[in-house]
């Protein structure tokens, strides 16, 4: 597996890292538990303290870290400051909040006879973080800041397109002062995940990826009996009902689907429209897609980013041909985009029907499916017509309206009159193939704990 810097949008090689041997792996484990036997140990308090501190550095050195995310997967330099300062919050958030979310709790037992019951919330040990490129620091934090705080140790496997962003993270926790081991970053390849899934001291995997890697690694965490969570997929709806203010959720419809490039699982990628104002939307779509400026990243008038890479790009141009070879019309909508870099034309692919398998496809780009639905039940038909279950968004000018439809939404996360988004203080995940478990907050917090029971009972009351 070559982890590489390849700058997207010149094509450029900046710098090629060796896998990790066996050898090397071996030992990051073995760190990792030594570090952990003590980090478990350590107060909430100082657990706090090393993480804060990696707040501030990151906002001290903000520039620095979003320089990196832009050189490695194209990221609008804008939006790489933005994941730079939702890394720092997410590790606030457990700073502040750790402590009281893993506290002790008493049970209410039906019998005084069972005794004075209480669950305690204790570290299980070295985790496996498995994670994506789209964004390299805050797919690190959400995973990292929780179970740190919790009191495990990580062992990270980041994409291989991201290499610096990857070390830059594990300087970072160091310059912290995190204690060495607790936090290893590790060019491995695919043999060597299953090498460490398989080491006992090893009680768990975190993966934020594909369905295909989901899969095989969810297959080879549960043969070695070890917690997983999933966090895969998404094809996100953008429901538009009747009375939605148009030029608002145009312009919503537009963020939602372009920002980070599209490259996001939980961006707007099926619009669908009542049919009354779907007209009047696509035109308004139509016209904001069109104002999008692609061009260097590093420009501040630059909207549109390239994909991650050139085979990021002949794929999705590949899914738009088969979509239109099994009946959907595709608009490129825009100036024609850069020659240069790895950029896709933005483009709407309608009349997609449902014996069209690009209905049911994830598309990792500016590629927007437009779906007319004959009202507000067919909307909600729609929208679960999915073998995702991530995000999604209802948007009307009654909003304790749009709160009922979002009920009818089968998905993890729904939010009315905004495109799915993501924050350091709520929780985050799916269900059908966009995986199960939750990152963030009190739930991401507690999927890698050991809830215990301590039952204190006094035998001598039944004398």
């Amino acid at each position: 597996m070559a982890y590489q810097t390849i700058n997207p949008y010149t094509g450029e090689t900046l710098a090629t890292f060796k896998d990790a041997t066996d050898d090397e792996v071996r030992t990051a484990i073995a760190a990792a538990h030594h570090a952990f036997l003590q980090w478990r140990e350590a107060s909430f308090a100082e657990r706090g303290r090393v993480l804060q501190a990696a707040a501030d550095l990151l906002r001290r050195d903000s520039d620095y870290y979003a320089r990196l995310l832009t050189l490695e997967m194209g990221k609008l330099f804008a939006e790489a400051k933005a994941e730079v300062e939702l890394s720092a919050k997410i590790f606030e958030y457990y700073v502040r909040n750790a402590a009281a979310l893993l506290a002790p709790e008493k049970l209410p037992v039906l019998d005084p006879a069972e005794g004075d019951a209480i669950l305690v919330h204790e570290p299980l040990g070295v985790l496996l973080a498995i994670e994506p490129w789209n964004f390299p620091y805050y797919q690190i934090a959400r995973i990292l800041a929780p179970q740190l705080s919790a009191g495990n140790t990580v062992l990270l496997k980041h994409a291989s397109n991201v290499p610096q962003s990857a070390a830059a993270f594990e300087r970072l926790m160091a310059d912290a002062g995190l204690p060495k081991g607790a936090f290893k970053n590790l060019y491995a390849t695919r043999s060597q995940i299953e090498l460490i899934i398989n080491d006992d001291r090893v009680h768990g995997v975190a993966l934020t990826g594909s369905e295909a890697a989901g899969s095989v690694v969810a297959a080879q965490a549960g043969k070695a009996l070890k917690k997983s969570t999933m966090e895969l997929g998404g094809a996100d709806a953008f429901v538009v009902l009747a009375d939605a203010d148009l030029e608002k959720t145009a312009k919503w419809a537009v963020f939602g689907r372009h920002w980070n490039g599209g490259q996001v699982c939980c961006s707007s990628k099926r619009l669908i429209i009542v049919d009354p104002v779907y007209d009047a939307f696509l035109e308004r779509y139509r016209k904001g897609v069109a104002g999008l400026i692609a061009g260097d990243p590093f420009e501040p008038k630059t909207t549109l980013a390239p994909l991650s890479s050139e085979k990021a790009a002949n794929d999705l141009k590949e899914q738009i041909r088969q979509a239109v070879a099994h009946g959907a019309r595709a608009e490129e909508v825009g100036p024609a985009v850069p020659n240069r870099g790895a950029f896709v034309q933005p483009t709407i692919l309608t009349e997609v029907h449902e014996d069209n398998p690009a209905r049911y496809w994830e598309f990792f780009g500016p590629v927007s499916l437009l779906f007319r639905a004959k009202d507000e039940d067919d909307a909600v038909r729609i929208a679960n017509d999915s073998p995702f279950g991530l995000g999604g968004s209802v948007f009307t000018t009654n909003s304790s309206h749009g709160a009922t439809v979002a009920r009818r939404i089968s998905t993890g996360m729904v939010f009315v009159n905004h495109p799915t988004k993501v924050e350091a203080d709520l929780p985050f995940g799916g269900i059908r193939r966009s995986g199960y478990g939750r990152e963030l907050i009190g739930l991401g917090l507690k999927d890698f704990v050991n809830h215990k029971l301590i039952d204190v009972v006094d035998i001598y009351a039944h004398f």
